[in-house]
Formats: structure tokens, C-alpha cells, sequence
């Protein structure tokens, strides 16, 4: 079953946070909770839902310093690829080099692997490692309809790479080897911004798109 979501337009960034839940079931995913979570607790209980997981595209402060707010008020299983959680250590560092307040991350992490599908009610989520803004960076996609991209690829732009462990290479094999071969009908539902589709960046991305320097 594909499922349905909500996209939030959250905070001074833009960021997308996103709940998506089986429309049987009624069970949900909310996806990178950086700003505003009561704005995200107000929708989720508002639409009537259960939410079974919380899901980190990456660890960065914008995506994640919502989450454990959400977490006790609506439960949920927290889930991050290990290959981030190093970045628990520099976290106050984060939010001090963006000018924001601190953040605790939320309780009980969960390890994201390349390739494992996470069920929601009667649809399902599948991981795939997209490493290049963060090593621990990954996409969560529903079928062949919608793929969460996080910070890898947004509409006419792709993630910044000069963070710590950014890599160009890695960001730019992410999209070409993994996000690509979705097929240009899937959506892309980034972590700032507005939609797109595979097929668009394909074409015109400036970056990694059709007419980009491949050199």
C-alpha cells in the first residue's frame, strides 16, 4: 500500500518535516523534526494518528533537535544511521555555530541500515544509504512513488558538502548511483524547499543534472 503524508514547512530554514502514515492503520512516521514540535504534535493528533517511528534523514541540529520533544508527547522508536551518531559529541557545537539554542537528543537509537524496510501499518519505508552532507546520511523511500531525501538533493541544488564529514564524491555518487535509478516519476520531498521529481533534477540540475560538468 503506498502511503500518504504531510509536508511542514518549519522554522527560518524552510525545513521539511514530514508525517507519513497508512490511511488503514492509522499508524505514522514523522521524519526530521528540527523546529517547531509542538506545531508537529498538533498535526499528528489533530489527523488522529499513532505514531510507531521517528526517523532522522542525518543528525544535524536542524533536523533533530525537535525529535525527543515529539518522542514524549507521541512515543515512537527512534531510528539514525550509526555512522552519524557521532555527532552527538559536537552537537552543542552545531547549534552554537548557527546561532541556536542547545537540544537533547531523543531517547533509545536505533540503527538504520542500507536497505532495510521499516513497516508503517500496512505500507512500508525502505532505507538507502545516501552518504555525501553526512556519512550517516540516508533517504527513506515509499514504493516507486515518493522518496524523503533529506539534505542530499532538493529542486535545482544538492546538499552542502563543507560540514564535517561532508564529501562531494560521496554526495554526488549518492545521487547519480542511488537516487537516480528511482526512476524520474518518483518525487523528491527534501529536507528544505519545495518538491521535485527525479526526473527534473535529472535534466536540469545544475549540479548533477544533464548539462553538469562530468569531469
Amino acid at each position: 500500500m503506498t502511503l500518504v503524508h504531510r509536508t511542514l514547512k518549519l522554522g527560518p530554514m524552510d525545513n521539511g518535516t514530514y508525517v507519513v502514515a497508512c490511511p488503514r492503520t492509522r499508524e505514522a512516521a514523522v521524519i526530521d523534526v528540527g523546529f517547531e514540535p509542538d506545531t508537529v504534535i498538533g498535526a499528528v493528533r489533530a489527523a488522529g494518528l499513532t505514531v510507531t517511528l521517528l526517523l532522522n534523514t542525518h543528525a544535524h541540529w536542524d533536523h533533530i533537535a525537535g525529535m525527543r520533544e515529539v518522542q514524549a508527547a507521541l512515543g515512537g522508536t527512534w531510528w539514525l544511521h550509526p555512522a552519524d551518531a557521532a555527532m552527538r559529541d559536537v552537537f552543542a557545537e552545531q547549534s552554537a555555530m548557527f546561532g541556536l539554542p542547545p537540544a537533547v537528543w531523543p531517547d533509545d537509537r536505533h540503527d538504520l541500515a542500507d536497505g532495510m524496510t521499516l513497516a508503517v501499518g500496512d505500507g512500508a519505508l525502505r532505507v538507502l544509504h545516501t552518504p555525501g552532507h553526512s556519512p550517516g546520511h540516508v533517504t527513506f523511500v515509499d514504493g516507486d512513488a515518493d522518496a524523503f531525501s533529506g539534505d542530499v538533493l532538493f529542486a535545482g541544488s544538492v546538499g552542502r558538502t563543507d560540514l564535517a564529514g561532508g564529501s562531494w564524491p560521496e554526495l554526488e555518487r549518492s545521487i547519480r548511483e542511488r537516487l537516480f535509478p528511482l526512476g524520474d516519476h518518483v518525487r523528491i520531498h527534501p529536507g528544505h524547499g519545495p518538491a521535485t521529481t527525479i526526473g527534473q533534477e535529472r535534466r536540469t540540475n545544475p549540479f548533477v543534472g544533464a548539462a553538469a560538468n562530468l569531469a
